[in-house]
């Protein structure tokens, strides 16, 4: 492999970066950054590989989730809050069916900037450039907002940083107590049909908890009752951003991008001599590689051959988006692929990405039935292939919006305008989220004991 600096992705083509109309601003703040702390560290990050490398052995399960593109706007501490609570919820679900550890990753702490289709938009015949984000410009639709402010960066970092402590105080501070299970629900949840049914398990949780203080292990002795690992993550979109936050180890003298544990690398931005892969091939974070139906599988082993050269598990989480109908016809050919190299990898379920539809109102919404539907689909796939299905994806929030239609709360297309608040992709709410944990924790049950008494067979 070539040698590997932060900046010479700058050498490769690259797609889905904004223009700036002053550059000396631009490199003024970029070098700002790069003096800024950093905002994870290498030990966290190898941890969470150590964490990755368990689910790729199928000893634990990994659930990503969070917001599409977080804003400026709505930036305060009950959505942090919120959004962790309703993570915290879905794990303990799917914890409990299938008995196995949930590594827990946000697309929290620097989700900021989004891919567009075109690099414009025109509305009522007047054309400006698209919103990409709050880190680059504002949703606004006026020339000004549109125009990409390179002050937006360090603002997109403060927030971050912002964020990161709250988050590691709620996961260190007490609210991951598994004492505090019935406190995690949510107000508008708390009457639902899934409040209900959660209140149900947190009550047999608080059974096995006293039977546990009975014995001797507590909140008071045993770390893991009382707290929680949380991690962050986001797609490595805007590579001016991730250079200046990447750092070399002091004690293994590897590289690391410090703006979150987790990157990913978008279906629009994945290509092999392309900038981003140049980038993140270099940084030693768990990299995530999107999947759609038109991944090519010699693409697909290139891109781990590049990203992976060592085939290091916990490494290379592939991330799945192929929508609801296209699962059973695409995924098992990459299985097939990248088990006949002998390659490590993390599979995991985007089910948003792949059923986005356009309601007859107007709205960018998605169906509550595809969405599961593609994760059912995905479990199949492994489970016929004898692989072992690692984590989900989804985008969703804590707030009680109205973006996904169906679920058990039964939003329609024309109830979509009562609380659509998302900046770019609809969103499932704390309801739809936890209702769709409680509908897959069997179907991993299922498909866990069928892998791991597959494995024992077969080793």
């Amino acid at each position: 492999m070539k040698q590997w600096t932060p900046s010479g992705w700058r050498n490769f083509p690259i797609q889905q970066q904004p223009t700036y109309p002053d550059q000396n601003t631009l490199n003024l703040v970029e070098q700002n950054l790069a003096q800024m702390p950093p905002l994870v560290f290498a030990g966290e990050v190898r941890q969470l590989r150590q964490h990755f490398e368990d689910v790729t052995a199928g000893k634990a399960f990994l659930l990503q989730g969070g917001d599409c593109a977080e804003s400026f706007a709505e930036f305060n501490a009950t959505n942090i809050r919120d959004t962790f609570k309703v993570m915290l919820q879905m794990a303990v679900v799917l914890t409990f069916a299938a008995a196995c550890p949930v590594v827990k990753v946000g697309r929290l702490a620097g989700q900021f900037a989004k891919p567009r289709s075109a690099g414009t938009e025109v509305i009522d015949g007047v054309e400006l450039p698209s919103y990409r984000g709050d880190i680059i410009n504002c949703i606004d639709f006026t020339a000004e907002a549109r125009t990409p402010d390179p002050h937006r960066l360090v603002r997109a970092y403060n927030q971050s940083a912002a964020t990161l402590n709250l988050l590691r105080a709620f996961a260190q501070g007490g609210l991951a107590d598994l004492h505090q299970v019935h406190r995690w629900n949510l107000g508008f949840l708390a009457n639902s049909s899934q409040g209900e049914r959660y209140q149900h398990l947190a009550d047999r949780i608080d059974e096995a908890l006293a039977f546990m203080a009975a014995c001797g292990i507590s909140s008071h002795n045993t770390s893991a009752i009382r707290e929680t690992d949380f991690y962050t993550s986001h797609e490595a979109l805007l590579l001016n951003y991730e250079e200046a936050l990447t750092r070399q180890d002091s004690l293994t003298g590897d590289w690391y991008d410090c703006s979150a544990h987790m990157l990913w690398i978008g279906d629009r931005t994945r290509q092999v001599e392309g900038a981003h892969v140049e980038f993140l091939r270099g940084v030693h974070n768990p990299i995530g590689i999107k999947a759609g139906p038109t991944t090519n599988t010699d693409d697909l082993i290139t891109l781990l051959d590049t990203l992976n050269p060592a085939n290091e598990p916990g490494r290379i989480n592939v991330i799945v988006r192929m929508g609801a109908g296209l699962v059973e016809k695409n995924l098992p050919r990459l299985i097939q692929a990248v088990q006949k190299e002998g390659k490590q990898v993390l599979w995991s379920c985007d089910p948003m990405h792949g059923n986005t539809i356009k309601a007859g109102t107007g709205y960018k919404t998605r169906a509550f039935d595809d969405i599961l539907a593609e994760v059912k689909h995905f479990f199949a796939a492994h489970q016929a292939e004898g692989t072992y299905a690692g984590g989900v994806h989804f985008e969703m929030t804590g707030q009680n919006v109205t973006e996904c239609i169906g679920g058990a709360q039964a939003i329609t297309e024309e109830g979509l305008c009562d609380r659509y608040h998302t900046h770019c992709d609809p969103r499932l709410n704390a309801d739809q989220a936890l209702e769709l944990a409680f509908l897959i924790s069997e179907t991993l049950k299922e498909c866990r004991q069928y892998y791991l008494n597959g494995s024992k067979t077969n080793g």
